[in-house]
């Protein structure tokens, strides 16, 4: 996996970059391991994490969620580990999930994927 990571690669912010734009809300965070980029994950409405993969090619991330350090390959569908990335390594954690908390609609469990 460590070909396409990028260990000093800061993350983009403490959320997704495209959802924040936006009026969007996300699940649980996902970090390009290339290049730091922040995007909601596959359960959130809006998928932002696989859609960075598909429009840049860079295809390993890893989970932005306090006291997870998985990588995920999207060409391979593996999880595995790899090396520390550069801090923060997780939004904070008095973030709630999903959030933003005021852009969660009441019905969110009925909108993931």
């Amino acid at each position: 996996m460590s070909d396409e990571i990028d260990p000093t690669a800061p993350p983009s912010g403490d959320g997704c970059q495209e959802c924040l734009a936006g009026d969007g809300w996300w699940v649980h965070l996902r970090r390009c391991a290339a290049c730091g980029h922040v995007g909601c994950c596959d359960s959130s409405p809006a998928q932002h994490g696989s859609r960075h993969f598909e429009s840049t090619g860079h295809p390993i991330i890893q989970s932005f969620e306090p006291g997870e350090k998985w990588f995920y390959d999207f060409r391979t569908k593996q999880v595995g580990q790899g090396p520390e990335l550069a801090a923060p390594t997780s939004h904070p954690q008095d973030q709630p999930v999903p959030a933003p908390a005021d852009r969660v609609p009441a019905n969110w469990r009925e909108l993931i994927h």
